[in-house]
């Protein structure tokens, strides 16, 4: 596939074509993105308003339950990554060109590997704890105002963006910007993802398979009326959050995979790829409206 190649003389990370210049998949590539995009962003704000419209923030850490709090954080990674994904495209469509200057394309590709990875600790924490929840009832305690969850979110992601920045692994792709070069790709993205989607795969069939059984359980005791226990209720929630991750990202582990089998990756899957990753907050939109809607029913209970 013939590109056209943007080329700066300041730095050598500029030194790629800019995928789809001077085709339609230029056009097809951003509009699908900030599409998606803002459908997403759009999904969060709707999260948000709701979750802190029936709840206040200042008992966020007393009386909201794990899965409440596990909402608004997707909703916050979906958030600003989706709002980076937008401002790097925006960008992209009306220069027709690469990000410029490399420290603002840094930046954009900080944001976006820094949510990307915080997401992927943060569903795999909560697949971890819905299979414990199941398999052992036991509930993870992720410390006071949940800092344990934060370190492992946002500490280990963090440090690993700022070091792929100073080693100048960080600049544009082609599309976007984000981690640069085949190598830096597949240790800082390919492998990572692959490695979370086989694991949070396997917790979330395990957990699905116990939430089967133990709801079966259940209702040959107590009758088909019974809504199940709070712990299946919630393991059942946390379970919706991990398909729709592994719905978001499965894309990106095939284009990964096939950007390090094979050197010349089709621009199709990339696209696919970007579609689906930008997609996060309208699938998690969809899980919350069913958490917000067995609430509802608990709060009032038809008769």
């Amino acid at each position: 596939m013939n590109f056209n190649i943007t080329v700066s003389e300041e730095d050598t990370r500029y030194n790629i074509p800019v995928v789809g210049l001077g085709t339609p998949y230029f056009y097809l590539i951003h509009i699908l993105t900030l599409t998606c995009s803002v459908c997403s962003i759009t999904s969060v704000l709707t999260i948000l308003v709701i979750s802190f419209r029936f709840k206040t923030a200042h008992t966020f850490f007393k009386s909201w339950s794990k899965c409440e709090r596990f909402a608004v954080y997707l909703a916050l990674c979906d958030g600003f990554l989706c709002l980076g994904q937008c401002m790097d495209h925006i960008q992209m469509v009306i220069a027709k060109d690469h990000v410029h200057p490399i420290e603002l394309c840094e930046f954009y590709g900080f944001i976006t590997f820094l949510f990307c990875a915080a997401q992927m600790f943060l569903v795999s924490i909560i697949a971890i704890n819905a299979f414990v929840l199941m398999k052992f009832s036991k509930n993870i305690f992720l410390g006071k105002y949940d800092w344990k969850l934060y370190s492992l979110m946002f500490g280990i992601p963090f440090f690993e963006c700022l070091g792929a920045t100073f080693a100048d692994e960080i600049g544009p792709i082609g599309a976007m910007c984000g981690v640069a070069g085949n190598i830096s790709f597949l240790f800082f993205s390919t492998i990572p993802v692959l490695i979370v989607m086989t694991m949070n795969t396997v917790l979330y069939t395990l957990t699905w398979c116990k939430i089967r059984t133990e709801t079966k359980r259940i209702n040959s005791t107590i009758g088909n009326t019974c809504p199940g226990s709070k712990a299946t209720q919630a393991a059942k929630t946390m379970s919706l959050f991990v398909l729709s991750f592994l719905i978001q990202w499965w894309a990106v582990a095939i284009y990964g995979t096939w950007k390090a089998a094979v050197e010349d990756d089709p621009v199709e899957i990339f696209i696919i790829a970007m579609v689906f990753a930008n997609m996060g907050g309208v699938l998690n939109g969809i899980v919350y409206l069913y958490m917000h809607k067995n609430r509802m029913k608990k709060l009032y209970p038809t008769t």
